[in-house]
């Protein structure tokens, strides 16, 4: 009998997809974890040129152009350190903005602004992470990307295209928002598009990534393609704002040197940098 009971169940099991090893759902914690590597941590290290193009609510537009570089930090594969020049405008041109990013939740990233104009590098306090990043409608976390574990993760549901996940802060009283919601494309693990809601399941935020390309480069001296943004909008509902972010001319692998990301070279940023 209890043979008979184990064949029917697995008969069962078969038919309607209960336990097919094919059909298994990742759990929320591994989805946000390939996500975070594939839109944040693709090859050791990373360059190219940004363009944003900010458009108000009055259709009045103002862009702001510079290179950003990226490397992974070779005792941690999970700290970073990024770089970013400004081009232009004028106004902008030679700014620097420099993050050394930890993923331990104890440690703060620590974040520098070089402003030409006034000759000054300031520290960027954790508390202005989630301010306006140079007047667009991405934050400062945006650039380098918010740590996984300050929040937690739920799969809500999947799509023919999507893992859904809801996502909300371990400490609300350091975020503005209640929870976001992320829509995680289920072949590249991209994050295809975050909702960010505050208290009544108000949406009042949007970005989304709206082209995506393959980058070849090389790997242990093998070729291989990486799917890339290249192209993401963030929108502010509330003020009626919408920031266009395109990237160019990505490389990765390139290997860039680590004292680049030094305060020496905030006010006098390398020539690999400015080109």
């Amino acid at each position: 009998m209890k043979t008979y009971i184990l064949l029917l169940a697995l008969f069962v099991s078969d038919q309607f997809g209960v336990v097919k090893a094919e059909d298994k759902v990742p759990i929320a914690d591994e989805i946000v974890k390939k996500a975070n590597h594939m839109s944040l941590y693709q090859g050791s290290d990373s360059k190219g040129k940004i363009t944003m193009t900010i458009t108000d609510k009055q259709g009045r537009v103002r862009k702001r152009e510079f290179n950003m570089l990226r490397k992974d930090m070779d005792d941690n594969d999970h700290d970073q350190k990024y770089y970013a020049y400004f081009l232009t405008p004028a106004d902008v041109r030679k700014m620097v903005f420099m993050v050394h990013k930890h993923t331990e939740l104890e440690k703060e990233d620590d974040r520098w602004l070089y402003m030409p104009s006034l000759d000054l590098v300031k520290r960027i306090a954790s508390g202005d992470k989630r301010t306006s990043f140079v007047g667009s409608d991405f934050l400062y976390e945006d650039i380098s990307g918010r740590n996984i574990n300050e929040d937690t993760h739920e799969l809500t549901k999947t799509t023919d295209e999507y893992y859904v996940l809801k996502n909300v802060p371990k400490k609300p009283n350091t975020v503005e928002f209640e929870y976001y919601i992320a829509y995680i494309d289920k072949k590249t693990f991209l994050p295809m598009k975050m909702e960010y809601y505050k208290k009544g399941a108000r949406l009042y935020r949007v970005i989304k990534s709206s082209k995506i390309k393959l980058i070849e480069a090389k790997e242990n001296d093998q070729k291989v393609s990486y799917p890339t943004v290249v192209e993401s909008v963030a929108r502010d509902l509330e003020s009626g704002s919408t920031t266009v972010m395109n990237y160019s001319n990505v490389q990765y692998n390139i290997g860039i040197e680590n004292d680049i990301f030094t305060e020496r070279y905030l006010r006098r940023p390398p020539r690999k940098v400015m080109r």
